[in-house]
């Protein structure tokens, strides 16, 4: 078959415009997912945490239990470039299965590396339970520690119920299933099985400050009723080790454990499972937008992005920018 020289120039022509937008989309994607790395601080993070250093993490807020951070210190203690670890704590504690999980964490990570906690200004219960995982314990004069101890609370409601001309009822399988509830006044059994509950609790979290602050079971429950202790007042009753800011912690790395003192402190954060997706978006607009540019669509590419007209979003306030 005998085809048009015309035709087979246009065809060759063709077949490099595919071939150089296809080269054109690749690269893209690539500076697209260079950027992406780069923002996000990726590439500076990688270099940054590839070399000797200390590491630093931080414990605030309410703790519960949180499985990327857990991961974040296995990664730590696997790393033959962290010397050292810095645990900065600003928490006034939250649910002992968070507390106890970071004690354990933190016990395993000081098996691996020499690890310090500071406490800036605040490590009440579940945040002393984690502190008292590491190494060494430092805080500063007027921080507060302590609340040694574990707590249940609920509300009875029943009677604004009956004013308001609601009746509660309910069936269930035993007695104590779903107890205590706001909804009634407590049974004295279901306060029992509470009690016995945050009893078990208290009694291991009181074990543990005897055994790692080398406390005689007596003088730990005496310390562990409920209050909070100034830095000083702490390091008095021998809940913490020093006193002192950052530099407190740095220093004793130093002398204690022998870690390099012209070594930078590194921030760990627990990574973010939204990233990859994030950025895979990224690298694919970025592409998409480069190849429609190429073929003379800047109208298209700007035409997706507008929002005329009304819209139906949910914003709320706590996420505005």
């Amino acid at each position: 078959m005998h085809l048009d020289p015309d035709v087979v120039l246009d065809r060759r022509r063709l077949k490099r415009k595919i071939g150089f937008w296809r080269i054109a989309a690749f690269l893209a994607a690539g500076a697209a997912l260079v950027v992406g790395l780069t923002e996000a601080g990726t590439i500076k993070n990688f270099a940054q945490q590839s070399t000797p250093h200390v590491a630093r993490i931080s414990i605030s807020g309410f703790i519960r239990p949180d499985r990327k951070f857990q991961e974040m210190l296995e990664r730590i203690g696997k790393s033959s470039s962290v010397k050292g670890v810095i645990v900065e704590i600003n928490s006034p504690g939250g649910a002992t299965s968070g507390g106890e999980a970071l004690y354990e964490g933190l016990r395993d990570l000081a098996k691996k590396k020499p690890t310090v906690a500071h406490v800036d200004s605040l490590a009440a219960s579940a945040a002393y339970m984690a502190a008292l995982g590491t190494d060494r314990i430092i805080v500063r004069r007027s921080a507060l520690t302590g609340s040694i101890g574990v707590i249940a609370q609920w509300a009875d409601v029943s009677e604004l119920l009956a004013k308001v001309g609601v009746k509660f009822e309910e069936v269930k399988s035993s007695p104590l299933k779903a107890e205590p509830t706001p909804f009634k006044p407590v049974s004295p059994e279901a306060r029992a099985a509470v009690d016995r509950m945050i009893q078990d609790s208290y009694g291991w979290f009181v074990g543990l400050v005897a055994e790692r602050r080398s406390l005689g079971p007596d003088e730990a429950k005496r310390l562990a009723d409920g209050r909070v202790f100034t830095g000083a007042q702490a390091l008095d009753a021998k809940l913490v080790d020093e006193l002192g800011g950052p530099e407190a912690a740095r220093r004793w790395l130093e002398t204690a454990k022998g870690v390099d003192k012209d070594l930078p402190v590194r921030d760990w954060k627990p990574r973010d499972d939204k990233f990859g997706w994030d950025l895979a978006q990224s690298a694919v607009a970025a592409a998409t937008r480069g190849v429609l540019s190429g073929l003379g669509m800047e109208d298209a590419v700007r035409g997706g992005a507008a929002l005329d007209g009304l819209t139906s979003v949910w914003h709320p306030e706590g996420l505005k920018n």
